[in-house]
């Protein structure tokens, strides 16, 4: 398979906007507002990836994600490791990762069903360029004024925990069964790994990059560790087409990709180690 450019799904969420992003089209005012946009691989490929954008206008539920062997155990493929790279935020804009404070599941429970679990998680300002790694397990919630991309494990897996009274579905009993109710401290610690090319995460389920440096590049990846390119600006071309904002592109194969000397570039790969010879000039 050669490098392809994924199929985008537009989903309607009540915390969205209409107002979007360079590279997508903004949702007509008499529509619903769009939260996310997913972009797909093809049906015959297991991806075990999945990016996404996402834009609020508030708060999203307060919310949990199993491990694999708790989501299997649900007859689910996997479980569900994240991490969001900002591109803008409003001035008081957050997101909540961990608890201010460890606290028994019992204790959880009944914040989430008296509505203290808001004051109970811990609201960390963000700005442009904050990453977060938000491992399996990890209480959190994405706050109002946000753009950001999300690369995640590839489920549909997702148990609210508090939801600011919408009226939609909380799934208690299995997201206080799989939650580490403790304060949030970062697994990875990100660094320069080579000229243009910044490590962001690192596992435990998938390696995020950054590249920043323009030139031509072969892209030669491993069968089990197939890459997903997502450019935040007009990078160049991959296979000589254009490569650019609002895409995503998933690369199994070799592949040639030629990054303008303005390049800013995402890298994702399943794994849990960084990868030091992806790029062969």
């Amino acid at each position: 398979m050669p490098a392809i450019r994924l199929a985008t799904k537009r989903v309607e969420k009540p915390w969205g906007r209409h107002r979007l992003w360079p590279g997508f089209a903004d949702a007509a005012p008499d529509t619903a507002a769009i939260g996310e946009v997913w972009f797909e691989a093809p049906a015959d490929v297991d991806a075990v990836l999945l990016v996404k954008y996402l834009f609020t206008s508030e708060k999203l539920s307060i919310q949990v994600h199993p491990d694999d062997a708790e989501a299997r155990a649900r007859g689910y493929p996997r479980g569900k490791d994240e991490a969001w790279v900002v591109l803008a935020a409003d001035p008081t804009a957050s997101i909540a990762i961990g608890l201010r404070e460890t606290v028994t599941k019992e204790a959880l429970r009944a914040a989430a069903l008296d509505g203290s679990i808001e004051q109970q998680v811990d609201w960390k300002a963000v700005r442009a360029g904050d990453v977060y790694y938000s491992p399996a397990g990890t209480v959190h919630a994405i706050g109002a004024g946000l753009t950001l991309i999300e690369v995640q494990q590839n489920v549909d897996l997702t148990y609210r925990l508090y939801d600011y009274g919408r009226g939609r579905e909380l799934h208690l009993d299995d997201g206080i069964a799989v939650s580490n109710p403790v304060p949030y401290v970062s697994p990875y610690v990100a660094r320069d790994v080579a000229p243009g090319r910044s490590l962001l995460a690192e596992g435990p389920a998938f390696v995020l990059e950054r590249w920043t440096r323009g030139g031509e590049y072969r892209l030669a990846p491993a069968p089990d560790r197939p890459l997903w390119l997502v450019p935040i600006a007009d990078s160049g071309t991959i296979d000589g087409t254009p490569f650019g904002a609002g895409g995503v592109w998933m690369v199994a194969q070799d592949a040639h990709l030629a990054l303008a000397g303005d390049a800013d570039l995402l890298v994702a790969y399943p794994g849990h180690e960084w990868i030091a010879d992806l790029e062969r000039c």
